[in-house]
Protein backbone atom coordinates (compact mmCIF):
# COMPACT_ATOMS: atom_id res chain seq x y z
CA UNK A 1 0.00 0.00 0.00
CA UNK A 2 1.54 3.21 -0.91
CA UNK A 3 0.28 6.83 0.17
CA UNK A 4 0.73 10.52 -0.83
CA UNK A 5 -0.08 11.91 2.83
CA UNK A 6 1.84 15.12 3.64
CA UNK A 7 5.28 14.98 5.82
CA UNK A 8 2.99 15.14 9.08
CA UNK A 9 3.79 15.01 12.91
CA UNK A 10 1.51 15.19 15.83
CA UNK A 11 1.72 18.26 18.01
CA UNK A 12 3.90 17.81 20.91
CA UNK A 13 6.13 15.44 19.25
CA UNK A 14 9.45 15.55 21.16
CA UNK A 15 12.61 16.10 18.34
CA UNK A 16 15.82 15.88 20.39
CA UNK A 17 19.11 13.85 20.25
CA UNK A 18 20.47 11.27 22.53
CA UNK A 19 24.01 10.94 24.23
CA UNK A 20 25.74 7.90 26.53
CA UNK A 21 27.84 9.34 29.50
CA UNK A 22 31.02 7.27 28.54
CA UNK A 23 31.36 8.21 25.17
CA UNK A 24 30.72 11.92 26.38
CA UNK A 25 31.07 12.87 29.44
CA UNK A 26 34.86 12.13 30.26
CA UNK A 27 36.38 13.49 33.85
CA UNK A 28 36.56 9.88 34.05
CA UNK A 29 38.38 10.31 37.75
CA UNK A 30 36.84 13.56 38.80
CA UNK A 31 34.13 14.15 41.00
CA UNK A 32 34.14 10.98 43.02
CA UNK A 33 33.34 8.79 40.25
CA UNK A 34 34.53 4.67 40.09
CA UNK A 35 35.94 2.99 36.96
CA UNK A 36 33.56 1.63 34.88
CA UNK A 37 33.94 -0.74 32.01
CA UNK A 38 34.16 1.25 29.44
CA UNK A 39 37.24 3.42 31.36
CA UNK A 40 39.37 -0.06 30.62
CA UNK A 41 38.26 -0.69 27.35
CA UNK A 42 40.05 1.87 24.98
CA UNK A 43 39.39 -0.49 21.87
CA UNK A 44 35.53 -0.45 21.79
CA UNK A 45 33.63 -3.61 22.13
CA UNK A 46 35.45 -6.38 20.35
CA UNK A 47 38.93 -5.75 22.82
CA UNK A 48 39.83 -7.86 25.90
CA UNK A 49 39.47 -5.73 29.47
CA UNK A 50 42.57 -4.36 30.50
CA UNK A 51 42.73 -4.04 34.57
CA UNK A 52 43.83 -0.10 34.55
CA UNK A 53 42.56 2.99 31.91
CA UNK A 54 45.34 3.71 29.53
CA UNK A 55 46.03 6.40 27.83
CA UNK A 56 44.34 5.62 24.35
CA UNK A 57 41.37 5.66 25.74
CA UNK A 58 39.47 8.51 23.81
CA UNK A 59 36.31 7.45 26.23
CA UNK A 60 38.55 9.27 29.32
CA UNK A 61 37.99 12.44 28.31
CA UNK A 62 35.66 11.38 25.94
CA UNK A 63 34.18 15.67 24.49
CA UNK A 64 34.50 16.37 28.45
CA UNK A 65 31.05 17.12 28.42
CA UNK A 66 31.58 17.03 31.85
CA UNK A 67 32.52 20.57 31.97
CA UNK A 68 31.12 21.92 28.82
CA UNK A 69 27.96 20.72 29.50
CA UNK A 70 26.16 24.29 29.83
CA UNK A 71 27.91 25.31 26.18
CA UNK A 72 26.69 21.93 24.36
CA UNK A 73 22.96 22.42 25.89
CA UNK A 74 22.83 26.23 24.94
CA UNK A 75 23.55 24.95 21.25
CA UNK A 76 20.72 22.13 21.68
CA UNK A 77 18.33 24.64 22.46
CA UNK A 78 19.51 26.46 19.74
CA UNK A 79 18.20 23.60 17.68
CA UNK A 80 15.39 23.93 19.17
CA UNK A 81 15.27 20.45 21.20
CA UNK A 82 12.22 19.82 22.98
CA UNK A 83 13.89 16.74 25.00
CA UNK A 84 17.25 15.43 25.21
CA UNK A 85 18.53 11.89 26.23
CA UNK A 86 21.66 11.37 28.62
CA UNK A 87 22.53 8.56 30.83
CA UNK A 88 23.67 8.89 34.18
CA UNK A 89 27.23 6.83 34.98
CA UNK A 90 26.13 4.34 37.66
CA UNK A 91 29.70 4.74 39.16
CA UNK A 92 29.50 8.16 39.43
CA UNK A 93 26.53 7.50 41.83
CA UNK A 94 27.99 4.45 43.57
CA UNK A 95 31.89 4.42 42.20
CA UNK A 96 32.38 0.92 42.92
CA UNK A 97 28.22 -0.06 42.68
CA UNK A 98 27.74 -1.88 45.74
CA UNK A 99 28.53 0.79 48.18
CA UNK A 100 25.44 1.30 50.85
CA UNK A 101 25.89 5.30 50.39
CA UNK A 102 25.89 7.15 46.94
CA UNK A 103 28.50 10.14 45.92
CA UNK A 104 27.17 13.19 46.39
CA UNK A 105 29.89 14.68 44.14
CA UNK A 106 28.05 12.80 41.42
CA UNK A 107 24.27 13.47 42.13
CA UNK A 108 25.10 17.43 42.19
CA UNK A 109 26.64 17.33 39.10
CA UNK A 110 23.60 15.75 37.11
CA UNK A 111 21.79 18.10 39.35
CA UNK A 112 23.43 21.04 37.24
CA UNK A 113 22.62 19.33 34.39
CA UNK A 114 19.41 19.33 34.82
CA UNK A 115 19.13 22.71 36.03
CA UNK A 116 21.04 23.64 32.43
CA UNK A 117 17.80 22.12 30.55
CA UNK A 118 15.56 23.45 32.72
CA UNK A 119 16.38 26.71 31.77
CA UNK A 120 16.04 25.76 28.14
CA UNK A 121 13.09 24.14 28.16
CA UNK A 122 14.43 20.65 27.38
CA UNK A 123 12.57 17.97 28.95
CA UNK A 124 15.54 15.38 30.23
CA UNK A 125 14.92 11.48 28.89
CA UNK A 126 17.38 9.62 31.32
CA UNK A 127 18.90 6.08 30.89
CA UNK A 128 20.13 4.43 33.81
CA UNK A 129 22.65 1.96 32.33
CA UNK A 130 24.07 2.77 29.16
CA UNK A 131 26.55 0.35 28.72
CA UNK A 132 28.82 1.22 31.74
CA UNK A 133 28.19 -0.88 34.27
CA UNK A 134 30.95 -0.44 37.39
CA UNK A 135 34.17 -1.86 37.14
CA UNK A 136 33.66 -3.31 40.86
CA UNK A 137 30.72 -5.42 40.01
CA UNK A 138 32.33 -6.87 36.67
CA UNK A 139 35.24 -7.83 38.38
CA UNK A 140 33.89 -9.15 41.84
CA UNK A 141 30.42 -10.43 40.89
CA UNK A 142 30.64 -11.40 37.25
CA UNK A 143 28.26 -8.77 36.32
CA UNK A 144 24.84 -9.72 35.70
CA UNK A 145 25.38 -13.15 36.15
CA UNK A 146 25.13 -12.76 39.95
CA UNK A 147 21.29 -11.95 41.48
CA UNK A 148 22.81 -9.74 43.71
CA UNK A 149 23.04 -7.32 40.90
CA UNK A 150 19.52 -7.11 41.58
CA UNK A 151 19.89 -5.40 44.84
CA UNK A 152 22.43 -2.86 43.86
CA UNK A 153 20.66 -1.70 41.18
CA UNK A 154 17.73 -1.26 43.60
CA UNK A 155 19.59 0.38 45.69
CA UNK A 156 20.91 2.64 42.62
CA UNK A 157 16.95 3.25 40.91
CA UNK A 158 15.46 4.42 44.28
CA UNK A 159 18.49 7.15 44.78
CA UNK A 160 18.35 8.89 41.69
CA UNK A 161 13.74 8.50 41.70
CA UNK A 162 13.81 10.15 45.05
CA UNK A 163 16.45 12.99 43.92
CA UNK A 164 15.43 13.76 40.48
CA UNK A 165 11.86 11.92 40.30
CA UNK A 166 10.22 15.61 40.51
CA UNK A 167 12.52 16.31 37.56
CA UNK A 168 12.91 13.34 35.05
CA UNK A 169 9.17 12.41 34.05
CA UNK A 170 10.54 9.88 31.29
CA UNK A 171 13.30 7.17 32.24
CA UNK A 172 14.69 4.31 30.25
CA UNK A 173 15.92 1.23 32.31
CA UNK A 174 18.76 0.09 30.42
CA UNK A 175 20.22 0.58 26.96
CA UNK A 176 19.74 -1.92 24.14
CA UNK A 177 18.67 -4.72 26.88
CA UNK A 178 18.81 -7.14 24.02
CA UNK A 179 22.16 -6.82 23.01
CA UNK A 180 23.64 -8.72 26.37
CA UNK A 181 23.19 -11.76 24.55
CA UNK A 182 25.88 -10.84 21.75
CA UNK A 183 28.08 -8.52 24.07
CA UNK A 184 28.33 -9.58 27.34
CA UNK A 185 30.96 -7.73 28.69
CA UNK A 186 29.58 -4.43 27.24
CA UNK A 187 25.98 -4.85 27.59
CA UNK A 188 26.19 -6.94 30.74
CA UNK A 189 29.48 -6.13 32.69
CA UNK A 190 29.83 -9.70 32.81
CA UNK A 191 33.66 -10.44 32.57
CA UNK A 192 33.84 -13.88 31.65
CA UNK A 193 34.93 -14.35 28.33
CA UNK A 194 31.83 -14.47 25.92
CA UNK A 195 33.28 -17.92 24.64
CA UNK A 196 33.71 -19.44 27.98
CA UNK A 197 30.34 -18.45 29.68
CA UNK A 198 27.69 -20.95 29.44
CA UNK A 199 24.55 -20.14 27.62
CA UNK A 200 22.32 -20.97 31.00
CA UNK A 201 24.77 -18.13 33.06
CA UNK A 202 24.07 -16.02 29.79
CA UNK A 203 20.37 -16.17 29.91
CA UNK A 204 20.17 -15.91 34.05
CA UNK A 205 22.43 -12.72 33.11
CA UNK A 206 19.22 -11.66 31.22
CA UNK A 207 16.96 -13.13 33.50
CA UNK A 208 17.98 -10.43 36.54
CA UNK A 209 18.34 -7.56 34.22
CA UNK A 210 14.76 -8.11 33.50
CA UNK A 211 13.94 -8.55 36.63
CA UNK A 212 15.63 -5.27 37.78
CA UNK A 213 14.04 -3.32 34.75
CA UNK A 214 11.07 -4.42 35.68
CA UNK A 215 11.23 -3.30 39.77
CA UNK A 216 12.81 0.14 38.43
CA UNK A 217 9.33 0.39 37.00
CA UNK A 218 7.50 -0.56 39.99
CA UNK A 219 9.91 1.57 41.91
CA UNK A 220 8.71 4.69 39.83
CA UNK A 221 5.23 4.06 39.61
CA UNK A 222 5.44 3.96 43.90
CA UNK A 223 7.39 7.21 43.48
CA UNK A 224 4.93 9.34 41.27
CA UNK A 225 2.67 7.66 39.60
CA UNK A 226 3.26 10.46 36.43
CA UNK A 227 6.76 8.87 35.71
CA UNK A 228 7.06 6.81 32.79
CA UNK A 229 9.50 4.32 32.34
CA UNK A 230 10.59 2.25 29.03
CA UNK A 231 12.31 -0.38 28.30
CA UNK A 232 15.11 0.21 25.33
CA UNK A 233 16.20 -2.22 22.60
CA UNK A 234 17.89 -2.54 19.31
CA UNK A 235 15.31 -2.41 16.73
CA UNK A 236 16.00 -4.63 13.84
CA UNK A 237 13.91 -5.67 11.12
CA UNK A 238 14.66 -8.67 9.66
CA UNK A 239 13.85 -10.12 6.11
CA UNK A 240 13.93 -13.37 4.15
CA UNK A 241 16.96 -13.60 2.05
CA UNK A 242 15.08 -15.52 -0.36
CA UNK A 243 10.98 -16.48 -0.18
CA UNK A 244 12.26 -19.91 0.73
CA UNK A 245 10.01 -21.25 3.72
CA UNK A 246 13.29 -22.16 5.40
CA UNK A 247 14.72 -18.90 5.36
CA UNK A 248 11.20 -17.32 6.44
CA UNK A 249 11.37 -19.99 9.36
CA UNK A 250 15.15 -18.81 10.10
CA UNK A 251 13.59 -14.87 10.17
CA UNK A 252 10.86 -15.95 12.61
CA UNK A 253 13.76 -18.11 15.22
CA UNK A 254 15.99 -14.45 14.92
CA UNK A 255 13.19 -12.25 15.58
CA UNK A 256 12.12 -14.15 18.70
CA UNK A 257 15.81 -14.06 19.71
CA UNK A 258 15.53 -10.15 18.97
CA UNK A 259 12.05 -9.49 20.69
CA UNK A 260 11.91 -11.58 23.93
CA UNK A 261 13.19 -8.69 25.63
CA UNK A 262 10.09 -6.54 25.12
CA UNK A 263 7.50 -9.36 25.26
CA UNK A 264 8.61 -9.69 28.77
CA UNK A 265 8.61 -5.99 29.15
CA UNK A 266 5.35 -5.55 27.68
CA UNK A 267 3.59 -8.39 28.45
CA UNK A 268 5.16 -9.62 32.21
CA UNK A 269 5.93 -12.60 31.39
CA UNK A 270 8.12 -15.19 29.46
CA UNK A 271 6.69 -15.51 25.57
CA UNK A 272 5.89 -19.47 25.01
CA UNK A 273 8.89 -19.74 22.24
CA UNK A 274 11.59 -18.88 24.83
CA UNK A 275 10.30 -21.35 27.46
CA UNK A 276 10.59 -24.24 24.22
CA UNK A 277 13.96 -22.76 23.61
CA UNK A 278 15.42 -22.75 27.08
CA UNK A 279 13.94 -26.53 27.32
CA UNK A 280 15.44 -27.91 23.97
CA UNK A 281 18.95 -26.24 24.45
CA UNK A 282 18.69 -27.19 28.36
CA UNK A 283 18.77 -23.91 29.83
CA UNK A 284 17.74 -24.09 33.28
CA UNK A 285 16.92 -20.51 35.03
CA UNK A 286 16.64 -19.85 38.35
CA UNK A 287 13.48 -17.93 38.10
CA UNK A 288 11.42 -17.04 41.83
CA UNK A 289 7.77 -16.72 42.45
CA UNK A 290 9.34 -13.42 43.36
CA UNK A 291 10.55 -12.86 39.86
CA UNK A 292 7.22 -14.02 38.27
CA UNK A 293 5.82 -11.35 40.20
CA UNK A 294 8.12 -8.06 39.87
CA UNK A 295 8.29 -8.84 35.86
CA UNK A 296 4.17 -8.06 35.85
CA UNK A 297 5.18 -4.46 36.42
CA UNK A 298 5.13 -3.35 32.54
CA UNK A 299 6.84 -0.53 31.01
CA UNK A 300 4.51 2.40 29.86
CA UNK A 301 6.43 2.74 26.35
CA UNK A 302 9.45 0.77 24.33
CA UNK A 303 12.04 2.96 23.08
CA UNK A 304 14.00 1.91 20.92
CA UNK A 305 17.48 2.21 18.27
CA UNK A 306 17.06 2.11 14.82
CA UNK A 307 20.02 1.94 12.52
CA UNK A 308 20.09 -1.12 9.74
CA UNK A 309 18.21 -3.81 8.58
CA UNK A 310 19.28 -7.41 8.22
CA UNK A 311 18.52 -10.64 6.27
CA UNK A 312 18.38 -14.30 7.43
CA UNK A 313 18.73 -17.18 5.78
CA UNK A 314 19.08 -21.01 6.76
CA UNK A 315 21.92 -21.17 4.28
CA UNK A 316 25.23 -21.96 6.55
CA UNK A 317 27.57 -20.99 3.53
CA UNK A 318 26.24 -17.47 4.32
CA UNK A 319 28.31 -15.03 6.06
CA UNK A 320 27.32 -12.08 8.55
CA UNK A 321 27.10 -8.48 7.64
CA UNK A 322 30.03 -6.51 8.55
CA UNK A 323 30.22 -4.20 11.44
CA UNK A 324 26.61 -6.17 12.32
CA UNK A 325 26.95 -7.66 16.64
CA UNK A 326 22.73 -8.66 15.91
CA UNK A 327 24.11 -11.48 13.33
CA UNK A 328 22.38 -11.80 9.81
CA UNK A 329 23.71 -11.17 6.33
CA UNK A 330 24.02 -8.69 3.86
CA UNK A 331 20.83 -7.61 1.86
CA UNK A 332 21.94 -7.10 -1.69
CA UNK A 333 19.33 -4.24 -2.83
CA UNK A 334 20.85 -1.82 0.08
CA UNK A 335 23.18 0.24 0.44
CA UNK A 336 26.20 0.51 3.22
CA UNK A 337 27.87 2.80 5.13
CA UNK A 338 31.57 3.48 5.65
CA UNK A 339 30.96 1.03 8.48
CA UNK A 340 28.86 -1.80 7.11
CA UNK A 341 25.68 -0.77 8.49
CA UNK A 342 22.94 -1.06 5.82
CA UNK A 343 20.74 2.01 4.94
CA UNK A 344 17.26 1.18 4.97
CA UNK A 345 15.18 3.95 6.04
CA UNK A 346 11.75 2.08 5.10
CA UNK A 347 13.08 -0.43 7.44
CA UNK A 348 11.88 1.61 10.14
CA UNK A 349 8.29 2.00 9.36
CA UNK A 350 8.46 -1.67 9.25
CA UNK A 351 9.82 -1.82 12.87
CA UNK A 352 7.48 0.71 14.06
CA UNK A 353 4.31 -0.88 12.52
CA UNK A 354 5.73 -4.33 13.76
CA UNK A 355 6.20 -3.05 17.67
CA UNK A 356 2.59 -0.70 17.62
CA UNK A 357 0.92 -3.73 16.25
CA UNK A 358 2.65 -6.45 18.85
CA UNK A 359 2.33 -4.63 21.94
CA UNK A 360 0.08 -1.47 21.14
CA UNK A 361 2.48 0.52 23.72
CA UNK A 362 3.41 4.32 23.16
CA UNK A 363 6.99 4.04 20.92
CA UNK A 364 9.84 6.57 20.89
CA UNK A 365 13.30 6.18 18.35
CA UNK A 366 15.94 7.38 20.83
CA UNK A 367 18.36 6.41 18.50
CA UNK A 368 19.02 6.39 14.89
CA UNK A 369 21.90 8.24 12.68
CA UNK A 370 24.79 7.96 10.27
CA UNK A 371 28.48 7.50 11.35
CA UNK A 372 30.12 9.44 8.99
CA UNK A 373 34.06 10.64 8.40
CA UNK A 374 33.54 14.58 8.13
CA UNK A 375 35.99 17.04 6.91
CA UNK A 376 36.52 20.20 8.86
CA UNK A 377 36.29 23.18 5.83
CA UNK A 378 35.71 26.89 5.62
CA UNK A 379 32.89 28.51 4.25
CA UNK A 380 32.63 32.00 3.30
CA UNK A 381 34.88 32.47 6.73
CA UNK A 382 33.29 30.21 9.42
CA UNK A 383 34.52 26.71 10.04
CA UNK A 384 32.15 23.61 8.68
CA UNK A 385 30.91 20.61 8.01
CA UNK A 386 29.00 19.98 4.58
CA UNK A 387 27.61 17.18 5.70
CA UNK A 388 24.36 16.52 3.00
CA UNK A 389 25.17 12.73 3.19
CA UNK A 390 23.64 12.95 6.88
CA UNK A 391 20.86 15.59 5.89
CA UNK A 392 19.73 13.06 3.38
CA UNK A 393 20.14 9.99 5.67
CA UNK A 394 17.84 11.65 8.28
CA UNK A 395 16.03 12.95 6.02
CA UNK A 396 14.91 9.57 4.23
CA UNK A 397 14.26 7.73 7.83
CA UNK A 398 12.14 10.82 9.19
CA UNK A 399 9.62 10.40 6.23
CA UNK A 400 9.31 7.07 6.59
CA UNK A 401 8.61 7.89 10.65
CA UNK A 402 5.74 9.92 9.62
CA UNK A 403 4.28 7.31 7.09
CA UNK A 404 4.00 4.88 9.88
CA UNK A 405 2.27 7.99 11.97
CA UNK A 406 -0.20 8.20 9.40
CA UNK A 407 -0.46 4.26 9.10
CA UNK A 408 -2.01 4.70 12.96
CA UNK A 409 1.57 4.13 15.36
CA UNK A 410 1.46 6.29 18.31
CA UNK A 411 5.20 8.03 17.77
CA UNK A 412 6.57 10.25 21.51
CA UNK A 413 9.33 11.15 19.62
CA UNK A 414 13.23 10.93 17.89
CA UNK A 415 16.29 11.82 19.60
CA UNK A 416 18.53 11.56 16.59
CA UNK A 417 22.11 9.61 18.45
CA UNK A 418 25.08 11.52 18.37
CA UNK A 419 23.67 15.22 18.09
CA UNK A 420 27.02 16.25 18.81
CA UNK A 421 30.23 14.24 17.62
CA UNK A 422 31.19 11.69 20.73
CA UNK A 423 33.81 8.64 21.26
CA UNK A 424 32.11 5.77 19.30
CA UNK A 425 31.18 2.98 21.37
CA UNK A 426 31.30 0.19 18.50
CA UNK A 427 34.91 1.10 17.30
CA UNK A 428 36.51 3.39 20.41
CA UNK A 429 36.79 6.34 17.62
CA UNK A 430 35.94 10.02 16.78
CA UNK A 431 36.62 9.86 13.18
CA UNK A 432 33.18 8.02 13.36
CA UNK A 433 30.71 11.34 13.63
CA UNK A 434 27.17 11.38 13.91
CA UNK A 435 26.63 15.14 15.63
CA UNK A 436 24.92 18.01 14.08
CA UNK A 437 27.80 19.63 15.91
CA UNK A 438 31.52 18.92 15.02
CA UNK A 439 33.81 18.47 17.97
CA UNK A 440 37.52 19.26 17.46
CA UNK A 441 38.88 15.89 18.22
CA UNK A 442 40.90 12.80 16.73
CA UNK A 443 41.90 9.56 16.61
CA UNK A 444 45.12 10.04 17.93
CA UNK A 445 43.46 12.35 21.11
CA UNK A 446 44.89 15.13 19.49
CA UNK A 447 42.37 18.29 19.02
CA UNK A 448 41.22 21.62 21.22
CA UNK A 449 37.75 20.18 21.74
CA UNK A 450 36.10 23.38 19.49
CA UNK A 451 32.63 23.22 18.95
CA UNK A 452 31.42 23.72 15.75
CA UNK A 453 28.20 23.85 13.92
CA UNK A 454 28.04 21.39 10.68
CA UNK A 455 25.78 22.21 7.62
CA UNK A 456 23.22 19.86 9.30
CA UNK A 457 22.88 21.81 12.30
CA UNK A 458 20.92 24.71 10.78
CA UNK A 459 18.92 21.37 8.70
CA UNK A 460 17.68 19.98 12.21
CA UNK A 461 16.52 23.07 13.45
CA UNK A 462 14.26 24.12 10.72
CA UNK A 463 12.99 20.33 11.02
CA UNK A 464 12.02 20.93 14.54
CA UNK A 465 10.52 24.45 14.39
CA UNK A 466 8.62 23.60 11.52
CA UNK A 467 7.45 20.31 13.01
CA UNK A 468 8.32 18.11 10.46
CA UNK A 469 7.15 20.08 7.29
CA UNK A 470 10.56 21.22 6.21
CA UNK A 471 11.06 17.37 5.51
CA UNK A 472 11.44 16.53 1.70
CA UNK A 473 10.29 13.07 -0.15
Amino acid sequence: MTTSNPVVFPDGFLWGGATAANQIEGAYDQGGKGLSIQDVMPNGIVAPRTEVPTPDNLKLEAIDFYHRYAEDIALFAEMGFSVFRFSIAWSRIFPNGDEEAPNEEGLAFYDRVLDELEKHGIEPLVTISHYETPLHLAETYDGWVSRDLIGFYERYVRVLFERYGHRVKRWLTFNEINSVLHAPLLSGGINTPKDRLAPSALFQAAHHELVASALATKIAHETDPDIQVGCMVIAMPIYPLTPAPADVLAVMNADHANLMFSDVHTRGAYPGYALRYFRENDIELDITDEDREILTNTVDFVSFSYYMSLCETADPTKSAGEGNIMGGVPNPHLPASEWGWQIDPVGLRVVLNQFWDRWGKPLFIVENGLGAKDRLVEVDGVKTVVDDYRISYLNDHLVQVAEAVADGVQVLGYTSWGPIDLVSASTAQMSKRYGFIYVDRDDDGSGTLTRYRKKSFDWYGEVIRSNGASLTR
